[in-house]
């Protein structure tokens, strides 16, 4: 099994971003294929030397495998719209569509195909993101693989066998970038009060949240060993983390991912229908 090209249907930023990933990972331009409604992306796109598809059904024909990165709400009449250059070409299905399941994009697409699910998240857009993957049961190896690739160009990836898991990938991950933004923002507003100028604050608010987070990548301590290890008796980081405790951090996270997680699945059941 031979996937040479890769097209993607609809190009906003998760698109540009895998894209972008893609390119820079060595993938050769010409063999990404485009097509987006938006007739000054396609001429940004066509400008950086990738191909552009005259229309969904002629993207279709040029893909080996094929991005689905439109809007949930449009994604059953755009599947309707290509379903015969789908069912004559059969390609990979790929899409980053959130809340449609599998089952719904096979059927609207009218067609037993390899369909892989990804939830990936923003920090995609600097080559630093984290998607989950769910492959359904006609996906061979060789797709898991094509996947495998395309993901890790932008970040980290990590596969789930059930596809319900998506939407704890979702809490996790798709919309937990905006927690840590959130958390930052908090501590910038402190760190002015407290005397640092506002670059001062992001520089150091934001490098100490990237070394924490390689620190639990590149590492096999357990996270709350490391907490621990920066905690000195009756220190200050000590002070500051029973704070959080008389708090009740936990609490608030568990609410936030339960709420985040109960809405992915509102979603699923309202947009795949």
């Amino acid at each position: 099994m031979s996937m040479n090209t890769i097209g993607f249907l609809g190009a906003g930023n998760m698109a540009g971003a895998i894209i972008k990933g893609l390119i820079a990972s060595g993938f050769e331009a010409k063999s990404i294929w485009v097509f987006d409604r938006n007739q000054d992306k396609r001429d940004g796109w066509a400008a950086l030397g990738l191909s552009i598809a005259k229309n969904a059904d002629d993207l279709v024909i040029h893909s080996d495998a094929l991005v689905l990165s439109v809007k949930p709400q449009g994604l059953k009449e755009t599947c309707e719209s290509i379903a015969s250059a789908v069912a004559d070409h059969k390609p990979l299905i790929l899409s980053v569509v959130a809340a449609i399941p599998a089952q719904s994009i096979a059927q609207w697409l009218s067609a037993s195909l390899p369909i892989i699910r990804v939830m990936p998240n923003t920090p995609s857009l600097v080559q630093a993101g984290a998607s989950g993957l769910f492959a359904n049961n006609l996906c061979l190896p060789e797709h898991k693989a094509f996947a495998e690739t395309v993901f890790r160009a932008v970040g980290r990836i990590s596969w789930v066998e059930d596809e319900q898991l998506i939407h704890s990938v979702t809490a996790a991950a798709g919309s937990a970038p905006a927690y840590f933004f959130r958390f930052a923002e908090a501590m910038s507003k402190t760190a002015l009060e407290q005397g640092l100028t506002e670059q001062q604050a992001r520089t150091l608010i934001g490098q100490t949240m990237l070394g924490a987070a390689k620190m639990i990548l590149e590492t096999n301590e357990d996270i709350g060993q490391m907490r621990k290890n920066v905690c000195s008796p009756n220190g200050t980081t000590e002070r500051a983390i029973f704070s959080f405790n008389d708090d009740q951090i936990d609490t608030v996270v568990n609410n936030a991912m339960k709420a985040c997680f109960d809405r992915s699945v509102e979603l699923t059941d309202l947009l795949s229908q």
